[in-house]
């Protein structure tokens, strides 16, 4: 499937149709996939406010299935085309909201948070860009990274699995002093 790679891509927002579309699987690993790559990696670094530690093709307007990740600032960036989950642990992260709870976040959908339950623990079958297929295991932050990415690829957002698990949405605004404090959404 050809599709035109455009130079200094843009973060694709909500609601745009791409965002809810099932992407499709890589078919063959040539320039026009490791260019996809190269802005990919490029978008994800000049994402600023928030920094974004994941980001879908879907997400720049390819439907393809290819993310990538970057779970910390001196992290290097991962690249997992055609991945699937094999295996996910029954248990889930928690819920609640907690003084240092992380919450989700999309560059696709700016300016808004929500918690969500999602498996601790996954293994993830996937190729590398030299054509190589992995089986890997995942925990913590880095699961809940891949499990929000693929959700990405099957053409689902955050928002809905907030929605489905009836937590509360969050956004950050001014307080006292200037201080950024966060704020629940009232969806009434």
């Amino acid at each position: 499937m050809p599709y035109n790679i455009i130079n200094d891509m843009q973060i694709i927002s909500t609601p745009n149709p791409i965002l809810t579309q099932p992407s499709q699987p890589v078919e063959k690993i040539n320039r026009q996939v490791l260019d996809l790559i190269e802005e990919m990696k490029k978008t994800l670094l000049s994402a600023q406010k928030p920094k974004g530690v994941g980001l879908a093709a879907p997400q720049i307007g390819m439907p393809l299935r290819i993310f990538i990740t970057k779970p910390f600032p001196k992290s290097k960036i991962e690249v997992f085309i055609n991945p699937e989950i094999v295996w996910q642990s029954k248990e889930m992260s928690e819920i609640t909201k907690k003084k240092n709870a992380k919450l989700e976040g999309c560059l696709s959908i700016p300016g808004i948070w929500g918690l969500v339950k999602r498996h601790t623990h996954l293994k993830l079958k996937f190729t590398t860009p030299d054509g190589k297929s992995h089986r890997q295991n995942f925990s913590s932050f880095m699961a809940n990274i891949i499990q929000h990415e693929i959700d990405h690829l099957n053409g689902r957002l955050f928002s809905s699995r907030v929605l489905e698990q009836k937590g509360k949405f969050y956004q950050i605004s001014k307080g006292k002093e200037d201080k950024e404090v966060l704020q629940e959404l009232s969806l009434v």
